[in-house]
């Protein structure tokens, strides 16, 4: 198990080069990529590499996997990725029916095949919105998977719950596709105002010391990528929610 970041919860505390050395000092060795990153690859992978930091998982858009593959494998060999993860889809192209939706895991399963020919694996990862019923009762997230039955699952466990699903009944069901996870925590009640009511990682209403252990008997997941969508203080919240999930 490797405890890895997603460097966009650190997106409004830049330069990169201090967030990458607070994280080296606070206990991570890996991060995970997203866009704001790979504008110069090279001198990125040289900034991990000094902090003792690896990344072996990256997001990309589902643009840039579908029209410009040959530039995400590019950025991923200078980066050192070996898992491609495919992370939203902008409300605006969302499907709105099942035959949306098989027809947008049809798309993920041909990226899918692209990066596995290449040597990288690929997931998609959830939010909400793949959790809300449909006319005939289903849901997205039921179909992406069903459609594409080769890719794996970065699963997001808070977004699960704030989508009204119980994470444990998806973890049951699909834990052998779970290749990586988010953990990230929601706030008490009252509390992370100001932080779009999330919280520190252990110190919100989400049962990590639980999940945790029923993870990994349940999947293969070896990245556990901490992320916070809206933290005040990126150094509290990187360094918190680290020791809380070592304590378990």
């Amino acid at each position: 198990m490797n405890w890895s970041f997603q460097l966009y919860s650190a997106r409004n505390f830049l330069p990169w080069d201090k967030v990458l050395k607070m994280l080296s000092t606070t206990g991570y060795k890996e991060v995970e990529g997203f866009g704001a990153v790979y504008d110069d690859p090279k001198a990125f992978r040289a900034e991990l590499d000094k902090n003792g930091l690896s990344m072996p998982t990256a997001h990309f858009s589902i643009d840039a996997l579908e029209t410009d593959f040959e530039g995400v494998r590019r950025t991923a060999e200078a980066l050192g990725v070996n898992q491609l993860v495919c992370p939203y889809l902008g409300a605006d192209a969302r499907p709105t029916d099942v035959a949306g939706w098989r027809g947008f895991g049809e798309r993920l399963a041909k990226v899918g095949e692209r990066a596995k020919a290449a040597g990288y694996g690929f997931a998609w990862h959830n939010h909400d919105f793949e959790f809300a019923p449909l006319a005939d009762g289903s849901v997205p997230q039921e179909h992406i998977l069903s459609t594409a039955p080769d890719i794996g699952w970065e699963i997001d466990v808070a977004w699960i719950v704030r989508g009204g699903a119980d994470p444990l009944l998806w973890i049951g069901r699909h834990g052998n596709r779970i290749v990586a996870v988010h953990v990230k925590d929601i706030a008490m009640q009252g509390e992370g105002l100001d932080e779009d009511g999330w919280s520190d990682v252990g110190h919100g209403t989400i049962d990590w010391a639980g999940l945790i252990k029923t993870l990994r008997e349940k999947t293969s997941a070896k990245h556990f990528i901490m992320e916070q969508d809206n933290p005040n203080d990126v150094e509290r919240f990187a360094r918190r929610s680290i020791a809380a999930v070592k304590a378990h």
